[in-house]
């Protein structure tokens, strides 16, 4: 099973690597288009309505509507399998695996939330912003990771893959407990009634993917109405999956897989190209400097640092996690500000904190600079901190030195 884990892992590493490129490539093109003369057609196109209903159930949403709540439901149930399974058998299956990655997220959500909290304190009107700065997209770090070939050790990835998927379940928790509105009972009804039969699909052990993937659709639709995030219900209906089917089929890993492709190269591209266009003529460094974008941008730059380096030191020095072979506190550092890269998911609580277009814009603005920052910051560190060749990459000497020799 070692084995099966071990090849899943790196799989896993190099698809959301390459997707990673290709969100890259898909929000700059965004941004293009959003500062040209085709900028009046992409934001009216994102604006246009869609309706599809069933006699008298109708759902009618925009097209970004659609891709943040629709698209984006499959990479949450996508999420919610990846943490399903590094649970139970992967990265975070021991408490020896998961200590150093649960406290660096910890500080890493915590410390860029009191950041934002810090410069929006006093402004009622953009602090619910809070929880923006606490994401790390997992698929951008990774694509800016993988820009320095084999050199990085797998263990480098894998915990900073760790640190990211423990983020996500933060990240859904916020969701779920602080950007739902009125709630109708009628519909959560419908989708606890469906969630209790894919609960019993999991618990029998059936072993074809149709019943959790029509359950799913159905349940999403009852979450929809129900004024909870729609997203959540593939978080949910992940749970349910069975690691490992009656008829012997490892259905949650087969269905990962599947789903792996459509969102790494399809789904979060769109996401990213829908989300990242914001309009940048006639912005002046005033406009950085106001309370919610700056806000995020130093919550991303800053409090990722500080939470995930400090947080994981006090661990390693109070005996609770121990640093991986060949990972020493320049690359923890390093990994941190690729951590501060927030884009997909922080845009996600961007739209749901907000619903004024030019808070959003501002959002944007701020996810966008201090992600970009992060990122070259984070790739220049690394650098410098790995070995001329794979190779040479043996046991990191800095491993257990103080994060003053950083």
């Amino acid at each position: 099973m070692i084995n099966r884990v071990g090849v899943a892992l790196k799989d896993f590493l190099k698809q959301e690597s390459a997707g990673g490129i290709l969100l890259i490539i898909a929000a700059a093109l965004a941004l293009v288009i959003a500062n040209s003369p085709a900028s009046e057609a992409y934001f009216g196109t994102l604006q246009t309505k869609l309706n599809v209903s069933f006699g008298d159930f109708a759902i009618d949403k925009a097209l970004l509507l659609w891709i943040n709540d629709g698209l984006m439901a499959i990479f949450f149930f996508l999420i919610g399998l990846e943490v399903k399974r590094e649970i139970i058998e992967g990265q975070l299956s021991s408490w020896n695996q998961a200590s150093l990655p649960l406290a660096a997220a910890i500080g890493g959500m915590a410390l860029p939330a009191l950041v934002f909290v810090a410069f929006n304190y006093n402004s009622p009107e953009t602090i619910n912003g809070w929880a923006i700065p606490a994401a790390t997209d997992i698929a951008f770090a990774l694509g800016i990771l993988s820009l320095l070939g084999p050199r990085v050790p797998v263990a480098m990835k894998a915990l900073l893959l760790a640190i990211a998927v423990i983020d996500d379940i933060g990240a859904i928790t916020i969701i779920a407990l602080f950007y739902s509105g009125t709630l109708d009972t009628q519909m959560l009804l419908g989708a606890a009634l469906t969630l209790g039969a894919l609960i019993v699909c999991g618990r029998m052990k059936i072993g074809n993917s149709l019943p959790y993937i029509v359950m799913t659709v159905i349940m999403w639709v009852f979450v929809l109405k129900s004024g909870v995030h729609a997203t959540l219900a593939g978080v949910a209906a992940a749970a349910t999956v069975p690691i490992v089917a009656r008829n012997g089929r490892h259905l949650l890993e087969e269905m990962e897989h599947g789903l792996h492709y459509w969102v790494a190269f399809l789904i979060i591209p769109i996401f990213g190209f829908a989300n990242a266009g914001v309009t940048l003529i006639g912005l002046s460094p005033a406009d950085l400097l106001q309370p919610l974008p700056l806000g995020i941008a130093l919550g991303l730059l800053i409090g990722k640092q500080v939470g995930i380096v400090g947080f994981s030191w006090i661990a390693v020095k109070a005996g609770i996690a121990q640093l991986p072979e060949g990972v020493g506190w320049r690359k923890i550092h390093g990994l941190s500000l690729l951590a501060a890269i927030g884009f997909t998911m922080s845009l996600f609580i961007g739209n749901l904190a907000f619903t004024d277009p030019a808070m959003i814009d501002a959002v944007k603005l701020g996810v966008l600079s201090g992600s970009l920052v992060a990122a070259i910051g984070g790739y220049l560190l690394i650098r410098s901190a790995l070995p001329a060749t794979a190779a040479e990459d043996g046991p990191d000497k800095t491993a257990l030195t103080e994060p003053e020799a950083v």
